[in-house]
C-alpha cells in the first residue's frame, strides 16, 4: 500500500486490517510509536494522519492508503518540543512521550494552558503528573519576543 511516511513516499506490504501501530513498528521498523493500552484510551500510540492526531492502535492499515503519516521519528530529534521535554523533565518512563509530543505539534504558538490540556486530553501519563509536560509544551510554543523599536539618535 502506498502512503507518505515522515515526508517520504513508501509502499508497504501488510494485511489491510493490521493495526497501523503494528505496521509502523514491524514493517517500517519505527519503534518510536508505543503501545500503551491497545484500546485507544491512553494516546501512547498517537501519530499524525494528514495532520490530525490519531491512535494508531485503532486505525486499520487500509485507512492510510494515500495518506500522510507522521511518527515521532519524523520530527528529526531537534524539534523544539523534543528539546523542551528534555529541558523541563517532561518525560520519565517515556511510553507516553512520543504520543504527547505528536499531539502537541497540532497546537499554535502562544496556546494557553487550557488549549494545551484540551489537545492532550486523550493522552495519559502515569509518571510525571503532567505539570512538567505542560511546562515543556508552553516553553516550546512561546511567541518570540516582539522586536524592540529603537529610537533614532541624532548626531
Amino acid at each position: 500500500m502506498r502512503f507518505t511516511l515522515n515526508g517520504r513516499k513508501v509502499d508497504v506490504r501488510a494485511h489491510p486490517m493490521k493495526r497501523l501501530l503494528d505496521v509502523l513498528r514491524e514493517e517500517c521498523a519505527l519503534p518510536g510509536t508505543k503501545e500503551g493500552c491497545g484500546e485507544g484510551e491512553c494516546g501512547a500510540c498517537t501519530v499524525l494522519v494528514d495532520g490530525a492526531p490519531v491512535c494508531a492502535c485503532l486505525v486499520p492499515f487500509a485507512q492510510v492508503s494515500g495518506a500522510s503519516v507522521k511518527t515521532i521519528e519524523g520530527l528529526r530529534g531537534d524539534h523544539p518540543l523534543q528539546k523542551a521535554f528534555v529541558s523541563e523533565g517532561g518525560a520519565q518512563c517515556g511510553i507516553c512521550t512520543p504520543g504527547m509530543i505528536l499531539a502537541a505539534t497540532t497546537l499554535e504558538r502562544g496556546a494557553t494552558r487550557a488549549e494545551i490540556q484540551a489537545a492532550l486530553a486523550g493522552n495519559l501519563c502515569r509518571c510525571t503528573g503532567y505539570e512538567a509536560i505542560y511546562r515543556a509544551i508552553e516553553k516550546s510554543l512561546r511567541r518570540p519576543p516582539a522586536p524592540v523599536a529603537r529610537k533614532a539618535t541624532r548626531r
